[in-house]
Parts: structure tokens; sequence; C-alpha cells
């Protein structure tokens, strides 16, 4: 498939029952292809979001997303795409790909070999191998404690983001860091902070590859290394509002027992960075029914009761707003290994970039996902695979 734009699209805002449109992106480096097909089936469909969070990679997409207006998203998203899978030694499309190749265990050891390469070498306009070992260089430098330099990510950010658009607050952005010193999960958010490249590099600082980023005097990690999702980040931080929230997952959370040390590396990494997504949503569920409970209650006190101090408390817990969670899940293939997040090969971007248009084009054909829920919790989720609809 050679990748060039679809047919065209509108930029028109589809008309929804919800306050706020969130686009939720979770880290997974090379798997957030799949984050821009997502985005580009819902700038299809209308569907523009009024508040962008990510961790890591989503945070990169996240940026660009929110970093330009609705016409070009699409087109800055796969001008990075594009960049980051333009050092593998082969560009096969589907037409070219060989009948040989097509085989599972072909694509493998051709995913590994383009893995080994990003890991040896880097990837265009992202990162590049240290000259020298970390543990060769002086003690305190960036160039000891990782193995790669994220230069070239700051100036592609620079070129594919306006930063004057995105701290306009137009559209809501927030990246989830950690701070190496305290160990403190911290959102920089367009709200509170003025945006810069480096908020987002901090964001995606995944050690000991990636050096921590140096923000105020204070230095910052990946944020999936506490949680790699922005859900709960949202729905707590955000003003009280009804909400239709897309979380689009890079890494499943169930899975298959593994079978060999590769399949365990895998595991490992689905089960880490997976980040519980629908057991956070199940709980969120519980809590959210609770506060509508109280909500209805407090409505039926007396006024003179509705005065007290303990009342006032109590309603600043309860809510009566309501919530679509939809989630979006990126479905490892068979030929996909533990090193399917740093595999850059244009061949597997676009595989990842199609799933994710696809999933989303399958999910909006339903159309309780663009609903008001009516449920007594308020919240209503929806997983194409966990829902059993397709």
């Amino acid at each position: 498939m050679n990748f060039q734009p679809r047919a065209q699209f509108t930029t028109e805002q589809r008309r929804l029952p919800f306050d706020c449109i969130a686009l939720l992106l979770q880290g997974g480096g090379a798997l957030g292809a799949y984050q821009a097909g997502v985005y580009e089936a819902l700038t299809e469909a209308g569907i523009h979001p009024d508040w962008v969070a990510g961790i890591s990679i989503g945070a990169i997409n996240a940026a660009i997303i929110a970093g330009n207006p609705p016409e070009t998203r699409v087109d800055r998203l796969r001008d990075f795409w594009t960049q980051v899978t333009s050092t593998g030694p082969w560009d096969w499309s589907d037409n070219s790909l060989f009948d040989w190749a097509r085989s599972d265990a072909t694509r493998n050891i051709v995913n590994q070999m383009s893995a080994g390469l990003a890991a040896a070498c880097g990837v265009s306009g992202f990162f590049s191998a240290r000259p020298m070992l970390p543990w060769l260089q002086a003690a305190g430098s960036s160039d000891a404690t990782s193995f790669y330099d994220t230069g070239a990510l700051k100036s592609t950010l620079e070129r594919l983001v306006d930063f004057d658009r995105l701290n306009t607050g137009m559209t809501r952005f927030s990246a989830g860091a950690v701070n190496v010193r305290t160990g403190n999960f911290v959102y920089f958010d367009n709200t509170t902070h003025t945006i810069q490249p480096e908020h987002i590099m901090a964001s995606g600082a995944l050690p000991p590859g990636f050096p921590a980023v140096e923000i105020e005097g204070e230095h910052y990690w990946d944020g999936g290394l506490v949680s790699n999702t922005p859900l709960q980040w949202v729905i707590e931080w955000g003003a009280p509002q009804d909400m239709l929230a897309f979380q689009v997952d890079l890494w499943s959370a169930a899975g298959q027992v593994p079978r060999n040390m590769g399949e365990v590396a895998t595991r490992q990494k689905e089960v880490q960075y997976s980040s519980r997504t629908r057991a956070s949503t199940d709980q969120f569920k519980r809590v959210h029914r609770l506060q509508r409970a109280l909500a209805a209650l407090l409505r039926r006190l007396p006024e003179d009761l509705r005065e007290h101090e303990d009342v006032k408390l109590l309603s600043t817990a309860s809510s009566d707003h309501v919530y679509n969670i939809v989630h979006l899940i990126y479905r490892a293939r068979n030929h996909e290994g533990h090193s399917k997040d740093y595999e850059f090969s244009r061949l597997s971007m676009q595989d990842h970039w199609r799933a994710g248009y696809h999933d989303a084009l399958r999910t909006l054909r339903h159309p309780e996902v663009l609903t008001r829920p009516t449920s007594a919790d308020g919240v209503f989720t929806f997983d194409l695979e966990h829902d059993g609809r397709e």
C-alpha cells in the first residue's frame, strides 16, 4: 500500500450530546501509528477532540494534533510517521511483498532485523545512538545516563507542531511525565504550562534508552513508568462535564500464557504498559454510580439542610454528569514480538495505521458509541472485542 492520503474528509465539527470530546493516547513507541489511524477515522467522521492527552508516543501524537488546525492534522501525523520509518533497509509495500515474505515466520525475522537496526543506529528524526557506551562517559552528563540522543526529536517537533497554536488552548493538551528526583507523576497541561518541545520529550524519555529532560531545574522521565494511560487524569482533573472519551491503547492487558522466552518478554511489556485500563474504567463506574446516587439524595433534602456545612462538603463529591468511554486497543499480530515497540519499518507502520483506522471505523458503526448514556451509573463503556459486538 502506498502511504497516500485517503479520500477527502470533512473537518466540520460533528454535533454530539457531550460537553467535551477527549482523545486519550497510551504510550507504545512504534505502535503509535495505530493512534494516527484512529485519529484519521475520527476526523473523517467529523469528530474533533476538545482535549488530547498522551503519554510517551501518545504525547507526541497528541502534540501534533493539538498543535495544528484540523484540516492539516492527519497530514502532519503522516509526515511524522513517514519520517521515523524512512531509514529501514527495505520499503516494501503490500504490492511488492513477495509471497514467501507474507508468512508469520518470515515477517518475524524481517521485523527483528528492522528492530535491531533501530537499536543499533537509531531512528530518523527521533533518536540516534551515542558513539560511546554510557559507562565510558563522565558521570552526571546525559551521555552517561542513556544509550541514545533525542536531539533529533526536538527538531522534528519544532517542524511539525505550531507551539503558539498549541498554547492558545483551542484544544486542551496534556502530557504525563515522572519527576526523576521525587518520583511523582506530573502532567504538563496547556492550561497551567507554556508547552515547549521539552515537555513532550520528557513524557517520552524512557530510561535507560533516552536521557531525562530538564525543565526548570527538574529532570523528567517517561510517564509510562508510573501510568501509561491518561484516563484517570482526564476524568479527575477535567472540569465537571459530560464527556465522550476515546481511549486508544497500544498494549492489551489480556493475552496468552507465554511458551518461550521471546513470548515472556512480549507478555511482560503488555502487562507492564497496559495500565489495566479496563480495571480502571470499572472502578470509575462504581465510584460514579455512588456520585450520582449522592447527587439524587442531596436534591431530596429540605432547603434548610442544604445549607449545612456537612451537606455542602458532600455536594462536592456528587456528580450528575455522564461519560462514554470508548476503548480502542491494538491487537498485535502473530509475527510481532517483544521488539514491536521499537520496530520502525515502513511496512509495520502501515499495518498499525491501517489497523487503527479500520478499528475506529468499525467502532463508529455502532450508534450507541456517540449516544448519551442512560444507565444508572451514568457511564457507558464500549470495547469492540471485549463486548463481543463483532
